[in-house]
C-alpha cells in the first residue's frame, strides 16, 4: 500500500493534462506519476525529460531496457523489474534471461555489446567512483558520446526512480505482472 495518496491526470493543473496523456504512451507508470503529481514541478519536468528522451532516443530500447533492468535487479525495485523486463522481452530477452541479468558473463541471450552494457550498469550503480577508463574505452567502441551520456543519465536516473518507489512503496499498476527483484 502506497505511503502516499496517488493522484490522478484531474489532479494536476490544466497544462500538465497533455503531459500525462503523452506519459501513459511511455507505459503503465500512472501509480508512480501519480505520487509525483503531488508536486507538479516534478511531475512536469521528470515526465517531460523521460518521454523527450523516449521520442529523441540516441540508444536503443535493447540496450535501454538492459541497462534499466540490471540497475532494478542490483537495487531490488520489483515495481521497475515488474514495468521494464516485458519491455526487455519486447527486445529479444526472455523473462527466464531478464531474470539473470546480473550473470551476463556467460549469458546465452546477450552478445558482446549487451553485455558491455550489462556491465556499465553495475559500475554506474555499484562502483561509480572506481570505474576504469578500460570501460570507457569500449563503450567509445560501439556508442558515441551523446550515447554514452544518456545511457549513463538514464542507468543513475534509474537508481533514484528504484529508491523513490521502494521507499513510497506504492503500488505496481493493475494489468502488469509482477515480477519479484529481490532475491
Amino acid at each position: 500500500m502506497s505511503r502516499i495518496s496517488i493522484k490522478t491526470k484531474n489532479d494536476l493543473p490544466a497544462e500538465l493534462a497533455p503531459l500525462w496523456d503523452k506519459m501513459t504512451t511511455y507505459g503503465a507508470f500512472e501509480n508512480q506519476a501519480g505520487v509525483m503529481a503531488h508536486r507538479p514541478p516534478i511531475f512536469k519536468h521528470v515526465w517531460s525529460l523521460l518521454v523527450d528522451l523516449a521520442d529523441d532516443a540516441v540508444v536503443s530500447k535493447r540496450h535501454l531496457e538492459l541497462a534499466l533492468v540490471t540497475v532494478s535487479l542490483l537495487n531490488k525495485c520489483t515495481y521497475c523489474v515488474s514495468h521494464h523486463a516485458p519491455k526487455l522481452a519486447i527486445q529479444g530477452v526472455s523473462e527466464e534471461g531478464a531474470e539473470r541479468l546480473l550473470d551476463y558473463k556467460d549469458h546465452p541471450e546477450l552478445d558482446a555489446v549487451d553485455r558491455l552494457v550489462v556491465e556499465y550498469a553495475i559500475a554506474v550503480t555499484n562502483n561509480w567512483n572506481k570505474t576504469r577508463d578500460e570501460v570507457f574505452a569500449r563503450l567509445r567502441e560501439h556508442f558515441s558520446e551523446a550515447q554514452i551520456v544518456e545511457l549513463t543519465w538514464r542507468i543513475a536516473l534509474c537508481g533514484a526512480f528504484n529508491r523513490f518507489n521502494d521507499i513510497l512503496q506504492f503500488d505496481i499498476e493493475q494489468g502488469v505482472p509482477v515480477r519479484e527483484a529481490a532475491e
